[in-house]
């Protein structure tokens, strides 16, 4: 067999890949097999868990609700729009994907803390976001927005031009036609989008730890709380971290079965 038949599976870069592959599940074998059902009882009855999973599930709700707003006639305008600004404005939201958490953090603190850019104005209004509860869901939407505008314009690029003339043809106003028309054709990646956006929200620590805070009842979301169990007994941190994982595998899990039939 020449050098060029040689089978897929017999290739070095396959086994670099298995290697891979198994460094990626190995950490989460290790997770799903640390904790007892006793164990995961116990942390579960931590005083940490529930307000934690509370006020990470109503911030993250109200995170994902601003980023699908103001994101999605966002991600349309990137999405049908050329030229040098679009491209700029696009750079300027994809820009905190890149960034590390503690950078956003320090941003968000020089933006809107006491001596920050805005801090005069609010402080004028008598208002204060670091290390309160909306700095927990702006640090939330600036981490986790970018992943819905990019999938949504990448949605939004996929609807047929045509579609729209023949909307407006039809009668259709401009806004009808966006949500009759090109709304429903990019639903599939407008659903990945806000999932990777709310998962991202969910799991939100650098940012939130440095720009809101770790207070108990008012900042301490699940990720801080598992910063805060390993200080104490790291048995309830792993049933914490169990948690967040079994919920990104659900997810996970949901966008591989339903969104492919959603599509079709």
């Amino acid at each position: 067999m020449s050098r060029s038949a040689r089978p897929i599976h017999r290739l070095p870069g396959v086994t670099l890949g298995g290697a891979l592959v198994i460094l990626l599940a190995l950490p989460l074998i290790a997770l799903a097999t640390s904790a007892s059902p006793d164990a995961v009882r116990a942390g579960l009855d931590s005083p940490l868990f529930w307000p934690a999973m509370a006020l990470s599930l109503r911030t993250t709700a109200l995170s994902l609700a601003l980023t699908i707003l103001c994101g999605t006639p966002l991600a349309w305008w990137l999405a049908t729009r050329r030229g040098r600004m679009p491209r700029v404005i696009e750079l300027i939201v994809e820009l905190p994907i890149v960034l590390p958490p503690a950078v956003i953090g320090v941003a968000l603190l020089q933006a809107f803390g006491r001596r920050g850019l805005l801090g005069p104005g609010l402080d004028a209004l008598g208002l204060s976001v670091p290390f309160t509860e909306a700095a927990v869901v702006v640090a939330q939407v600036v981490v986790a927005a970018p992943f819905f505008v990019q999938a949504g314009a990448n949605a939004f690029r996929e609807v047929d031009p045509d579609l729209m003339v023949v909307a407006r043809a039809l009668g259709a106003s401009p806004t009808g036609a966006f949500f009759r028309v090109a709304v429903p054709v990019a639903l599939p990646g407008l659903i990945v989008g806000a999932s990777l956006a709310w998962a991202r929200a969910l799991g939100e620590f650098g940012a939130t730890l440095l720009f809101a805070g770790n207070l108990g009842g008012e900042t301490r979301t699940l990720p801080l709380a598992i910063f805060s169990a390993l200080e104490t007994d790291v048995r309830v941190a792993l049933v914490f971290a169990l948690v967040l994982a079994a919920v990104g595998a659900v997810l996970l899990l949901a966008l591989r079965l339903l969104v492919p039939r959603w599509g079709r």
